[in-house]
């Protein structure tokens, strides 16, 4: 595979398409009215509506949602589904934006694609502050920065995830009956820590980086949603039998806690990184708009809903991942097992936003001989540093809130509300749509300083429980 092939194929630079579409309208700021007016052209053969909605699902359907319950636990049994839907709602909101203001710039300044990054700058370039016009570039590289950790942090979680639900399951095998009562206890069988479980899926996570086309993981993304649909459908009919009463449940939890829903809520809809990508690799990037708020809509009535039983179905003792509270018997092994198949191919999804922004300009740096082979050892550096990452802090619940309150509040909160205010700005913008702006920029930044403050200080704590490592009721 050359060099030239994966610039052209692979990594496009969403950003610098200088070529002006054929058949496009004239170009000009005066020439913008609607984004309909703008004809987008997408790749010949790029992914189709079904492809591209199959791509959204997988990228928001994770971790992030088997750690809801114990979130709505953090915030309270009415709190928590509240400000889960106000935050799915505004969540979606600023995907919106951002492909809003990707396709001003698109048609502004006759470019076929705008990423994340390049709206950024584009957007402090239209500001009326001269000193933000001469620093613009920054917006890209700090939006570039803050997707790398994030799409990072999130492959950091799935290592965790994986190696904890692989232990529970290999652990278990001995005493894995067709018996799924609920007070049976399983005598659990002295199995290796979960890092040497990480240190294990390492080759197969490296082996599945190696597939660089997004037609190519559709089909995996297909098998993982479909795998992971059927487990969320066992999960379901178990949760929703023998709830106990919820009475005793607070309807809303400690404040000290809230940041730590706050963290895993805004992680769990972790899908603005990849937004841009699947649509720039659309067929019809057209019909993205209505992909975008059907597959969204989908996503949060999941949330709410797995968040709200869930909780309902296990209340305190509910675990970091509602997989982990299952029964041991072969039916609920096997969901553990469909699941962290379902994560495994995720992880591919979500890799390849970082890979976007880091290979394709140190490959540059090469000669197309060695172009294919630095591509390669690059893919592995990175997978490596999320695997060592994910060994040094081997906590689902904490490493979920910390990533989410880090680094997913200001992609997903903070900077699309102030993009929409920089590139609009200028043109004139109704005084409450720049006040809704700044609220929602706001409360993502308080949201990213408590929210960092309590998951490091909860990591720096002791877990709070300690599990019996002889035997474990389930």
């Amino acid at each position: 595979m050359s060099t030239r092939r994966l610039r052209s194929e692979d990594y496009n630079d969403y950003s610098s398409t200088d070529v002006t579409p054929e058949g496009s309208p004239p170009g000009g700021m005066n020439g913008f009215a609607h984004p309909e007016s703008y004809q987008r052209f997408g790749e010949t053969n790029g992914t189709t509506w079904y492809q591209t909605l199959i791509h959204l699902l997988k990228g928001n359907i994770g971790t992030g949602l088997l750690g809801l319950p114990l979130a709505v636990k953090n915030a309270g049994v009415l709190l928590g589904p509240l400000s889960l839907l106000v935050m799915g709602i505004v969540a979606v909101h600023c995907m919106g934006i951002l492909v809003k203001c990707a396709h001003h710039f698109c048609h502004r300044f006759q470019k076929q694609f705008v990423d994340y990054g390049g709206a950024v700058m584009y957007g402090l370039e239209s500001t009326p502050s001269a000193w933000l016009r001469t620093h613009a570039i920054w917006g890209r590289r700090v939006v570039g920065l803050f997707l790398i950790i994030t799409q990072l942090g999130f492959c950091c979680v799935y290592f965790v995830f994986l190696a904890d639900n692989l232990k529970q399951v290999i652990s278990a095998a001995n005493g894995t009956t067709n018996d799924c009562t609920s007070n049976r206890t399983v005598a659990m069988t002295p199995t290796m820590d979960s890092r040497l479980y990480m240190l294990s899926l390492l080759p197969f996570v490296v082996l599945l980086t190696f597939i660089q086309n997004l037609k190519v993981l559709s089909v995996f993304s297909m098998l993982a949603n479909l795998a992971m649909l059927v487990s969320l459908i066992v999960i379901y009919q178990y949760i929703v039998r023998d709830i106990p009463d919820p009475s005793d449940l607070p309807l809303a939890a400690a404040w000290k806690t809230y940041p730590l829903f706050f963290g895993t809520a805004i992680f769990a809809f972790e899908g603005i990184g990849v937004v841009l990508p699947l649509e720039n690799k659309m067929k019809n990037p057209r019909q993205f708009p209505v992909i975008l708020y059907v597959g969204m809509t989908i996503v949060t009535i999941l949330y709410i809903s797995l968040s709200v039983l869930g909780y309902l179905r296990f209340g305190a003792n509910i675990q970091a991942s509602i997989t982990l509270n299952l029964p041991n018997c072969w039916l609920y092994q096997a969901v553990k097992l469909l699941f962290s198949f379902g994560i495994f191919f995720t992880y591919a999804v979500q890799f390849y936003v970082p890979a976007e922004i880091v290979i394709p300009p140190l490959v540059a740096r090469v000669s197309e001989r060695w172009g294919w082979l630095v591509n390669l050892l690059l893919r592995v550096a990175l997978v490596g540093v999320t695997c060592v990452l994910a060994i040094l802090i081997p906590r689902l619940d904490i490493v979920i809130s910390l990533v989410g309150s880090v680094s997913s509040s200001a992609l997903a909160l903070i900077f699309p509300p102030l993009l929409e205010i920089a590139t609009y700005y200028a043109e004139g913008m109704h005084p409450l749509v720049i006040a809704k702006d700044v609220a929602i920029s706001l409360f993502g930044f308080v949201g990213f300083v408590v929210g960092t403050y309590e998951a490091l200080g909860a990591l720096a704590a002791p877990a709070a429980a300690v599990v019996n490592t002889t035997s474990v009721m389930v």
